[in-house]
């Protein structure tokens, strides 16, 4: 490895360690070469939300999202205009990840620069598999897997882990503008979106947050079978992963839904108590066998 890649590595897992959160016991649970890797991929995330997320205005985003664009063009090129891209570029060779998904991510951040709404369910999905699937995606051929039937469950399983997120930053989200939940889901339950901004919290509203919640649960289900088709060496890393955001979807549901009061987090602790769990051989995250009568969307 010459300095300049080793560098790059190094300065992804600083920015990993830093910054990763709940990804982060993801990855200390994976062998030194796959952990690295997946430091390498987290920080060309990092990145690329940062962009779309800083407080310029859209049009200067955008434009600096084309830039980011072309240069993981020019780095796939063997030309790297940023520290973090050689490794990135290595990650990408060593275990073969399409080029698409990354590119995908980066017209995921994009959706966000401007003031959208979902329909339906379906509109929504589509937007998750640009921002979370493709990620799942890529850690898939990081941690290895033997059979192109992993591939639909880790879809699955991103949009768990997206809707996951999007009900955790409903109070944030609507500070900004921002509405990820389905018009539909609101209409089913009479709850407007000027509602959600001011943070009412009524029956409706609980209707609504258990509806997705129902629903978030199912995608773990239908994203659970990934496990079997992964390397053993990476399965723990898939259990901390999906446990820690299994684990904030069950603290909204202990809240009844209540993302306002406080923002939902899990204690380090737990997060570790996670990560040490998933190499037993039953997940960490034991999912609730579906409710005789609970709706699904």
């Amino acid at each position: 490895m010459s300095a300049e890649l080793a560098e790059s590595y190094e300065l992804c897992r600083a920015i990993a360690r830093r910054a990763a959160g709940n990804f982060y016991y993801s990855f200390v649970v994976l062998p030194r070469d796959k952990r690295r890797s997946m430091c390498a991929l987290y920080a060309f995330l990092r990145a690329t939300d940062d962009l779309g997320d800083s407080d310029k205005p859209a049009a200067v985003r955008s434009t600096e999202l084309t830039a980011w664009r072309n240069s993981l063009t020019r780095a796939l090129a063997g030309r790297c205009d940023s520290p973090i891209l050689p490794a990135l570029v290595d990650t990408i060779a060593t275990y073969r990840i399409p080029p698409e998904y990354l590119y995908d991510c980066i017209d995921g951040v994009e959706m966000d620069l401007v003031e959208r709404t979902y329909e339906t369910f379906a509109d929504l999905e589509r937007y998750c598999y640009k921002v979370a699937s493709v990620v799942g995606l890529s850690c898939l051929h990081i941690w290895g897997f033997r059979d192109a039937a992993a591939l639909e469950p880790a879809k699955q399983l991103g949009v768990a882990l997206q809707l996951t997120n999007i009900l955790r930053d409903l109070k944030e989200d609507a500070e900004r503008g921002r509405l990820y939940l389905p018009l539909e889901d609101l209409r089913r339950f009479g709850y407007s979106r000027e509602e959600l901004q001011r943070g009412v919290r009524d029956e409706r509203f609980q209707k609504l947050m258990n509806f997705e919640i129902e629903r978030a649960e199912e995608l773990y289900r239908r994203g659970a079978p990934v496990e079997r088709w992964l390397s053993p060496d990476s399965r723990a890393a898939l259990r901390t992963m999906t446990g820690i955001y299994h684990g904030l979807l069950a603290e909204i549901r202990r809240r009844r839904g209540d993302v306002f009061s406080q923002r939902v987090s899990l204690p380090a602790w737990r997060k570790a108590s996670i990560a040490a769990w998933s190499f037993m051989s039953r997940p960490a995250w034991v999912l609730p066998a579906r409710r005789p009568g609970a709706r699904q969307g």
